[in-house]
């Protein structure tokens, strides 16, 4: 049962009574002030989207009912056992996933009862007129909450994520809560550091919060902005996808004629990009929008693909450029009109006629001896040069290849 200014009951004077046994008449909303101090940023999470902190948390608030007189004005303090025993703000943390309150060795809580007094333990409040209690509760707490992150310009990004507190059964007209110091409350370790981010900031806000099946209530809000580390990034992923690239390149300097060269090169290149490529997206939430990074990966692979490409293309149009001029070569060979090839009979005299008839032959075939041996075979084959070329170029060597029967050629002359 929450506390209620005018209540006449004192747990200390009847210990073994609980507060529900107290009746404590309706009054004004509660004010409960809150002030933490954060132990570390343990570790953020791109995939799940959250955050995981370890901080303490502290309450403030006014119980005439715990008052107890006092001589020297000293508080008293005491362990989580009396926790159960008292009423306390039921703060919860909103959007969280997980949170406890650490319990090596004993439940890490504290209960501090002032009677009223002066100015108290870096409180600027002064107590006056009859004697008061303000109470202070401080609990060690590690929680993971939710953080919205946009990575759009991942990795060059900056996330901005909160812790919200909020009161889960009182609505503001039973408890106000607020930040006890405004953005004095919150307080952070100087040694607070993250692998991949730079803290930039801490911050505190406040504001009401709607539902529509019970009402407003008092939320408090911790939010810190984070800036991610580039060089990690650059060094895992934009160096190697240039690497990449530029190797892809090295295939336009080998010949066109060595396949498995580059062949394996392009390969490799496109392999290596696409584990580049998986790797950046196994660390990242599957978001339906493009990041930053998906763009300089998607088009150093398009470049790497590409360079296969080029190599196919300029495979295919050499080996069809080589089809036509061997057809080409081909039909100018059979438009001479002479056989290919021509055997003549020829005996041991012939003219100068019969020579100049040989023109334009080569001697890149023979003949074989099982011809006549009467006779003198000449195998004549077709050149590719024009008539009058052959022509020009017949005297001196007639271009015969003439294989002989000396005997036959003896018994001639």
């Amino acid at each position: 049962m929450r506390p209620a200014f005018g209540a006449e009951a004192n747990v200390f004077k009847n210990p073994e009574d609980v507060w529900e046994s107290v009746h404590a008449a309706a009054g004004p909303a509660i004010p409960v002030g809150v002030d933490v101090q954060v132990e570390s940023l343990d570790s953020i999470s791109e995939v799940d989207m959250d955050f995981t902190m370890t901080l303490y948390l502290r309450h403030y608030w006014k119980d005439e009912r715990l008052s107890f007189p006092s001589t020297n004005n000293k508080s008293m303090t005491f362990d989580g056992r009396l926790v159960k025993k008292i009423w306390v703000p039921d703060v919860f943390f909103v959007h969280s996933k997980r949170s406890f309150i650490h319990d090596t060795t004993t439940d890490n809580i504290m209960l501090r009862v002032f009677p009223d007094g002066h100015v108290l333990y870096s409180m600027r409040i002064i107590i006056c007129d009859k004697i008061q209690l303000f109470s202070f509760l401080i609990s060690r707490v590690t929680v993971t909450a939710m953080c919205n992150m946009d990575f759009s310009h991942f990795p060059l990004d900056s996330q901005t994520c909160s812790l919200e507190l909020e009161s889960y059964a009182y609505t503001d007209e039973d408890l106000m809560l607020y930040w006890k110091n405004g953005n004095e409350s919150l307080k952070t370790d100087e040694k607070i550091s993250l692998s991949q981010f730079l803290i930039q900031k801490f911050h505190t806000t406040s504001r009401l919060a709607f539902y529509s099946s019970t009402g407003w209530y008092n939320r408090l809000y911790i939010n810190f902005t984070l800036r991610r580390h580039i060089f990690f990034f650059l060094l895992q992923t934009y160096f190697p996808a240039t690497l990449m690239v530029m190797l892809s390149w090295v295939s336009f300097w080998i010949d066109r004629r060595a396949v498995p060269a580059r062949v394996s090169l392009g390969i490799t290149t496109v392999l290596t990009m696409s584990t580049i490529i998986t790797g950046v997206n196994a660390s990242m939430p599957r978001v339906s929008y493009i990041k930053a990074v998906d763009i300089y990966l998607w088009v150093s692979f398009v470049f790497v693909f590409l360079s296969v490409l080029e190599y196919a293309a300029v495979n295919y149009l050499t080996t069809v450029q080589e089809r036509k001029e061997r057809k080409l070569r081909e039909r100018f060979s059979c438009s001479c009109g002479i056989p290919h090839s021509k055997t003549m009979m020829l005996d041991g005299n012939y003219s100068e006629s019969d020579a100049n008839s040989l023109a334009g032959y080569t001697r890149n075939q023979m003949v074989p001896e099982e011809e006549k041996p009467e006779k003198t075979v000449v195998h004549l084959a077709m050149s590719n040069e024009s008539n009058s070329s052959r022509k020009r170029g017949l005297k001196g060597h007639v271009g015969l290849r003439i294989i002989q029967n000396t005997h036959a050629i003896d018994k001639y002359s």
